[in-house]
C-alpha cells in the first residue's frame, strides 16, 4: 500500500508539470506581458515606459520558456515559465496583481467554500443515493418510470434556471432568507441555506439517474438471485447487498467531486455573493490577474490527483479482495 502510494505521487510530479505548462502556454496566447500591463495600467494610452517598468518590477521582462542570452541552466531557469511556475510546488503563490498574499486569500477563502461545499456534498449524496434506491425497489412501475421522467427533466434544466429560481421564490417573494451576502460566525446559516439547498435539487436528476442505473446493473446479478433464495427481504438485499457492491463505481463518481469542495462554486458563490474560492477565481479571470488563476489550476490539480489516489485507497474498504499491484 505505501509502495503504491509513493508511487502515485512520483506519477503526479510530470503531471502537475504539464498542468502548469498548458496553463501557462493558454493564458499567454490569450494576452501578453503587455497586454497585462496595459490592462493593469489602465488603458491603451500608457507609455512604452510604464509598460517596462511594470513588467520589470513582476518579472515579466524575461523571455518566456527560454532564454537564449543565458548559459547553462539559466536558459531554462532564467524565464517567465520557471520563475512563476517552479515555486509552486514547494507552496509558494506569489502575490495578486493588487498586491495581496494569494496564499493567504485562499486560506481566507476556503471556510466559506467548504461550508457551502461540504453539506452539499453529503447531502446531495444521501437524498440521490436514497432517491435511486427507491425508484430501484418499486422498478418497473408507474413511480419508477416517473422518476426516471423527472429526473430526465430536472437534469436537462440549466444550473442558472435553480439559482434564479430560488432567488426570485425563497427570497425575493417569500423573503425566508437573504437574497445574498455572507456572514461569518453562527449568523452564517441563514446565507448559506439557500446555496446548499439549490445546490443539492439542482444535482438530484443527473445523480439520481446514475445510481439507479448502477443499483439496476447490480441487481440482476446472480449474488442477488442468491441472496433472494435464502429468504432474505428486498429491503434487506438492496441496502447489505447491492449498495456494498455498487459503492466502487459510486466511489468513481464521486472523486471528481473532491476538487469543488475546496475550489467552491464559480456560479453559487458568484450569484450568491460568497467570498470563496470559487468567486475569487472568476474575479481573477475578469481582472486578467494570472498569478491567482495559476495558483488556482495548480491547487485543483493537486486535489484531483490526491482524490483519485484516495479512491483507490477506499476501495480496499469496500471491496477487501482488491490489491494493489506490487
Amino acid at each position: 500500500m505505501l509502495a503504491y502510494i509513493v508511487r502515485r505521487l512520483f506519477y503526479a510530479i510530470p503531471v502537475l508539470i504539464g498542468v502548469n505548462l498548458i496553463t501557462f502556454a493558454l493564458f499567454f496566447v490569450v494576452n501578453s506581458p503587455d497586454d497585462m500591463a496595459r490592462m493593469q495600467l489602465g488603458g491603451k494610452r500608457v507609455t512604452a515606459e510604464a509598460i517596462a517598468k511594470w513588467k520589470a518590477e513582476r518579472g515579466y521582462d524575461k523571455p518566456l520558456f527560454i532564454n537564449a542570452e543565458a548559459s547553462g541552466t539559466g536558459k531554462l531557469t532564467d524565464t517567465i515559465f520557471f520563475a512563476k511556475s517552479a515555486r509552486l510546488f514547494v507552496g509558494d503563490f506569489g502575490r495578486a496583481e493588487d498586491g495581496r498574499d494569494i496564499a493567504r486569500e485562499i486560506t481566507h477563502r476556503m471556510g466559506p467554500s467548504l461550508a457551502i461545499a461540504l453539506p452539499t456534498f453529503v447531502l446531495g449524496l444521501f437524498v440521490t443515493v436514497c432517491l435511486a434506491l427507491l425508484l430501484v425497489l418499486f422498478r418497473a412501475t408507474a413511480l419508477d418510470l416517473s422518476g426516471v421522467v423527472l429526473c430526465v427533466a430536472m437534469m436537462s434544466v440549466s444550473g442558472l434556471f435553480y439559482i434564479i429560481g430560488g432567488q426570485y421564490l425563497i427570497s425575493k417573494l417569500w423573503r425566508l432568507v437573504p437574497i445574498s451576502g455572507y456572514s461569518a460566525g453562527l449568523d452564517a446559516w441563514k446565507f448559506l441555506i439557500l446555496p446548499v439547498l439549490i445546490g443539492v435539487v439542482s444535482g438530484i436528476g443527473s445523480s439520481t439517474r446514475w445510481y439507479r442505473t448502477i443499483f439496476l446493473e447490480e441487481i440482476g446479478k446472480d449474488y442477488v438471485r442468491t441472496a433472494r433464495a435464502k429468504g432474505l427481504s428486498e429491503i434487506t438485499v438492496l441496502f447489505r447487498h447491492v449498495l456494498r457492491n455498487a459503492m466502487i463505481p459510486i466511489l468513481t463518481g464521486i472523486v471528481v467531486v473532491i476538487p469543488l469542495l475546496f475550489m467552491g462554486s464559480l456560479l453559487t458563490e458568484s450569484f450568491f455573493g460568497i467570498p470563496g474560492l470559487g468567486s475569487y477565481t472568476i474575479d481573477a479571470i475578469a481582472a486578467q490577474d494570472f498569478a491567482v488563476v495559476r495558483a488556482m489550476v495548480f491547487i485543483g490539480s493537486v486535489l484531483y490527483i490526491v482524490g483519485l489516489i484516495l479512491t483507490d485507497i477506499s476501495y480496499t474498504v469496500v471491496d477487501p479482495r482488491i490489491r494493489f499491484e506490487r
